[in-house]
């Protein structure tokens, strides 16, 4: 249940998971979700681990396809590669960042080297893109040194976006903020906020606590807009990913790993992906990967709306 100031209408509301299965593991996944389809431009967020994957697999996320979104990978525990359609090939460890623009359309893939650590532990993220831009050529970066903001009794990494003055390299097409945070502590640390944008927080490790309130590991919470600034402690440690951006007022139509405009956006990308005829025109191919591409699901015929 939220609670809500009666002077700014910040809220507190916890946002509960759903389970998700992305190949053959388990996540929980908090955005989208009925009532709140985005924070922000931020469109999509799983949170999984942390997972034993000590004489396992790890991830194997065969090649897929995206349209008219960024995808932004956060690992805290783990390595992973990435590859795409354009030739990337990028490991990923805690503390770097891989952003992939899809735009018009690329295909990309996640495995878990061999060998990998134990501990698979991260965050997947989808920004989604303004009409203006979603039609953008594909493109991929990583980012293996990112700016750290000094809160006092917390330090926060700037993934995208700007907080307390420091801006991340990360190409962004609206306003967005993406920040780990880690308090440090002992006492309470403050985290400036834009008023103008809606902000949520994800608890990662230890407890956090908002508002006078305390949130485990696993936690998520929407925190509303108007706040230009958020006191947080740890109880008696804690760190979160802190997510937000200007309100996202365009009509989204999001289904399986597309995000477009309209009912055809989504039918015209599907075809694209399953049609022989595409010759990987569109979406490419991700050589490298030892799996096969991963195929389409059916359409839900008659209830694909729009947000």
């Amino acid at each position: 249940m939220a609670d809500v100031d009666p002077v700014t209408q910040a809220v507190v509301e916890p946002m509960d998971p759903r389970p998700a299965s992305i190949g053959a593991a388990t996540v929980s996944r908090y955005l989208p979700r009925r009532g709140r389809s985005t924070v922000g431009a931020w469109c999509f967020l799983d949170y999984y681990g942390p997972d034993d994957v000590d004489g396992g697999p790890g991830m194997r996320v065969g090649p897929h396809p995206h349209t008219g979104l960024q995808t932004v990978t956060w690992l805290l525990q783990g390595d992973v590669v990435h590859r795409d359609s354009l030739g990337s090939v990028q490991s990923i460890r805690p503390g770097q960042l891989n952003l992939m623009t899809a735009g018009a359309g690329i295909a990309h893939a996640e495995l878990s080297p061999d060998p990998h650590p134990r501990w698979l532990h991260g965050v997947q993220l989808w920004v989604a893109l303004p009409d203006a831009q979603r039609h953008v050529p594909p493109a991929f970066e990583h980012h293996p040194d990112l700016p750290v903001a000094d809160l006092g009794a917390a330090t926060a990494t700037v993934l995208v976006g700007e907080l307390a003055g420091v801006r991340s390299a990360a190409t962004t097409f609206s306003p967005l903020i993406g920040a780990d945070v880690t308090v440090t502590g002992p006492g309470r640390a403050a985290v400036p906020l834009a008023a103008d944008f809606e902000h949520a927080l994800l608890v990662v490790d230890g407890t956090v606590v908002v508002d006078d309130r305390s949130f485990p590991t696993g936690a998520c919470v929407y925190l509303g807009r108007a706040r230009t600034g958020l006191v947080v402690a740890g109880d008696p440690a804690g760190r979160f990913l802190l997510l937000g951006g200007e309100p996202f007022t365009e009509p989204l139509m999001m289904w399986w790993n597309f995000v477009g405009r309209t009912a055809d956006d989504i039918v015209e990308a599907r075809a694209d992906w399953e049609s022989p005829s595409d010759g990987g025109t569109r979406f490419g191919d991700v050589a490298g990967h030892p799996a096969g591409r991963v195929p389409a699901p059916p359409l839900p015929l008659g209830r694909l709306k729009p947000r």
